[in-house]
């Protein structure tokens, strides 16, 4: 076995063959292949979430597969769409409902929500990442959240943005050494802590994100040791499920609905 800071850099230095690698595998190959072939058929939101293969694939390649049972919330999601600043997805506290109603835009577009680049090849293309980062996470966890962060960190708009992610929040609070009870602490407390040892613009900069994610895997490998001992070099060598209550999920939420 590899430590947390091998194993993602491994995978981080040939990401596409990385990920062609996963779209090979039989069992994602079929499944890539029928959403393919099924999704420009889909008119409407009830033939959309009628057909639970194409809906279960659409939600995994959005990071919402553990919410493919809640059909009427995704309804309200699809139906309300993101035209309208109280449209449902928009006072949800998570972007990743946003983007899947962006995504399969009936509300908008009707029936040729489906055609579009977005909602074909590029859910394939989440899907695969997905599937990536999940593979790795069998593993070892903290090479998954390394590669959901690398993803998803470019698109990070606010400090509330990272407390409202729990994975993105472990991610920021182990790079920055903060102990694991602050999720505990005030919300606004937390935000101005973290305001105060990180730049969220510094994540749109390919070598600095660099440079936070190799902070990152060595610090969570020598909390989280793959194996024996760490060597403690890898710190030297580097740049300067998973944390949140319901509560404070729900505080954070009310806290951005307040400040539109």
């Amino acid at each position: 076995m590899t430590t947390t800071y091998t194993s993602y850099n491994l995978i981080a230095r040939d990401l596409p063959g990385s990920i062609e690698r996963i779209a090979s595998q039989p069992q994602i190959a079929r499944e890539s292949e029928y959403y393919l072939s099924r999704i420009s058929e889909i008119k409407t939101i009830d033939e959309f979430m009628a057909d639970t293969r194409v809906f279960n694939y659409a939600m995994k390649a959005h990071g919402l597969e553990d919410m493919d049972y809640a059909k009427a919330f995704m309804r309200k999601v699809l139906t309300e769409g993101v035209e309208s600043d109280d449209a449902f997805a928009n006072q949800l506290a998570d972007s990743k409902y946003k983007a899947f109603a962006e995504t399969y835009n009936f509300a908008r577009n009707g029936e040729t929500a489906t055609i579009f680049g977005k909602a074909q090849q590029g859910t394939v293309d989440k899907y695969h990442r997905l599937s990536l980062e999940e593979e790795a996470g069998e593993d070892n966890t903290g090479v998954r959240l390394a590669l959901y962060f690398q993803r998803v960190a470019p698109e990070i708009s606010s400090v509330y943005s990272i407390l409202a992610d729990t994975a993105i929040y472990d991610v920021v609070r182990t790079a920055l050494g903060f102990p694991a009870d602050l999720a505990a602490s005030d919300i606004d407390r937390q935000a101005d802590l973290i305001k105060s040892r990180l730049d969220i613009e510094d994540f749109k900069d390919p070598d600095k994100l660099n440079q936070f994610m190799q902070r990152f895997t060595a610090l969570w490998e020598l909390d989280n040791p793959s194996f024996g001992s760490v060597d403690s070099s890898l710190l030297l060598s580097s740049s300067s499920g998973f944390g949140l209550s319901p509560e404070l999920m729900l505080t954070i939420n009310n806290l951005k609905l307040g400040g539109r």
